[in-house]
């Protein structure tokens, strides 16, 4: 399993939300390029960035930033929030995104993750999935930056997929997100037992190195974490065994 370290860009800053709540916000006093290059000297080939303002309104918001990161050239770059039209997936893979993240906007236009994953390749496409678990323990898909119930489970938004290339699926259970309270394990079990051909990449709620390895375990291709490595909770030298040798 690769662990794959993330940023989260409001208004230039790094930042991490509590549960998705953008009125829970814990600013970080470190650059976002300074942060990418302690990533990169770690051996980390990937960085996920999200545009939280993106996520929110629609619209990338933090573009010129993310230009600089991947202008940067240390880390693969994957980026979600705000990539809702062609023009704005057209803008992000000039700018050297190497793989684009569809969230929102799969649910509401779903020929627009089509349409990436026919002209791009199954590779350079992510579908982003973040969910509540109800009270029946059914995942329920949330859209527009978490604030919308879709009237989806995961299982259901997966299957109108099922006839396309999709390799890469990112599931972030909103409620363990930013909340240090350790990751779904039984959400990402369930998802790798029904859908075992999906590179799996679980966000939300990783604290420390055990999480990886029980994540690790289930057979999932990645994990995703902020916060957890933003506060030093997982030590550099603890990421080498979810990092490539080579």
């Amino acid at each position: 399993m690769l662990l794959i370290p993330s940023i989260d860009l409001r208004g230039g800053r790094c930042v991490r939300l509590l549960k998705g709540e953008f009125g829970a916000e814990t600013r970080y006093e470190i650059d976002p390029l300074e942060l990418m290059q302690r990533y990169a000297a770690a051996g980390a080939p990937w960085l996920h960035v999200v545009d939280l303002d993106g996520a929110r309104d629609g619209t990338p918001g933090n573009r010129e930033l993310v230009a600089q990161l991947c202008a940067a050239q240390r880390l693969h770059i994957q980026l979600g929030g705000g990539l809702r039209d062609a023009a704005s997936i057209k803008a992000a893979v000039q700018a050297g995104v190497s793989r684009i993240v569809i969230g929102s906007a799969a649910v509401e236009n779903p020929s627009l993750l089509r349409d990436a994953l026919t002209q791009l390749g199954a590779q350079r496409v992510c579908l982003a999935i973040d969910v509540r678990v109800d009270d029946s323990g059914t995942p329920r898909v949330r859209t527009r930056g978490w604030v919308n119930e879709a009237p989806l489970s995961l299982w259901e938004l997966l299957d109108q997929f099922a006839d396309t290339p999709l390799a890469h699926v990112l599931c972030t259970d909103i409620a363990r997100d930013g909340a240090l309270g350790g990751p779904n394990l039984a959400l990402y079990e369930e998802a790798q037992r029904r859908v075992p051909h999906i590179a799996w990449q679980a966000s939300g709620g990783i604290r420390d190195v055990a999480d990886l390895n029980h994540l690790a375990a289930l057979g999932l291709a990645a994990a995703i974490s902020g916060k957890a490595l933003l506060e030093g909770r997982i030590r550099m030298e603890e990421l080498q065994s979810f990092l490539p040798t080579v």
